[in-house]
């Protein structure tokens, strides 16, 4: 008896002007940095600060997460192409810069982006905890829109299933339904988005317990990640007979980085911050006492 399913078979291009061809995967990366933007726009005026860190801020993040999405692929899963023999005069460096050609990792672009974050905050001295709390509550969003430019895609998906909801992914010639993975992952973004927005918004976590809601964010988005990995197909043939999958295996640190970052956030004292770059005419105050 064949399970229920549903048949999948989008156009992975979503318009073309001319010779050139707009993905949804692309216009998914597009959607996601400019609603984190958006909300980390609302969250410099909401706290008073220099407007001039906005524009400064999401260029280091948007350059430093691309950047890092991609070379976290190509040395993450496919190492022995760039890996192996990397001083080879034929070595397809240009090829590390292709992001038209597919090729993007999550656990990369985490790593780039805090790296990116810290070359912001050392430029305008702020406390590197500060962005990494407020990034926290804009990644989950962004990260559920690109799993759905993966479902466009028709790309990393689950194991066989005979759940009603199964996919079967046409364009890459599946014949059984599969788990569609990348809802799940965007489903559960969403609501640790939720989660973390309505602590930012809500209380007075962000402002007085730093740490707390990265702590968080850490410890649910990598956790999520961990335990869908479970049913995904490998990404490469290499990872075939591994215990744990790559993506298992690098979301393990990032769960316990924030077990420790939440346990330290929680034991410190409520600790408001002070001599923030403020706007000029933001109330001269500290940020507790801003609503």
């Amino acid at each position: 008896m064949t399970p229920l399913s549903i048949v999948w078979d989008p156009n992975p291009i979503a318009f073309s002007i001319g010779s050139l061809e707009v993905a949804w995967y692309g216009i998914s990366w597009a959607a996601a940095l400019l609603i984190a933007l958006w909300i980390y726009t609302r969250m410099v005026k909401r706290e008073g600060l220099d407007p001039r860190i906005i524009d400064s801020g999401f260029l280091y993040g948007v350059l430093a997460t691309v950047i890092g999405s991609r070379l976290g692929h190509c040395l993450f899963y496919e190492p022995q192409e760039y890996l192996l023999d990397p001083f080879m005069s034929d070595f397809p460096w240009i090829k590390l810069l292709d992001i038209r050609g597919g090729g993007m990792a999550s656990h990369g672009a985490a790593v780039g982006l805090l790296i990116g974050l810290w070359l912001f905050v050392r430029k305008w001295k702020l406390p590197y905890i500060w962005v990494l709390d407020r990034v926290a509550v804009m990644v989950p969003i962004g990260g559920a829109l690109v799993r759905l430019g993966n479902l466009m895609n028709s790309e990393i998906y689950g194991d066989p299933t005979s759940l009603p909801w199964g996919f079967i992914f046409v364009q890459n010639g599946e014949t059984l339904p599969m788990h569609p993975t990348q809802i799940y992952e965007a489903v559960a973004y969403l609501a640790i988005f939720l989660l973390l927005a309505h602590l930012y918004w809500r209380t007075q976590l962000a402002q007085q317990k730093r740490g707390v809601i990265f702590g968080l964010f850490l410890i649910l988005l990598f956790a999520v990640r961990f335990v869908i990995e479970s049913i995904k197909l490998p990404q490469e043939v290499w990872e075939q007979n591994m215990a744990l999958n790559m993506g298992q295996i690098l979301s393990l640190p990032f769960i316990v980085a924030g077990v420790v970052i939440l346990w330290w956030a929680w034991r410190r004292p409520a600790q408001p911050y002070t001599n923030m770059p403020l706007a000029e005419n933001a109330p001269k105050t500290n940020s507790k006492n801003r609503k």
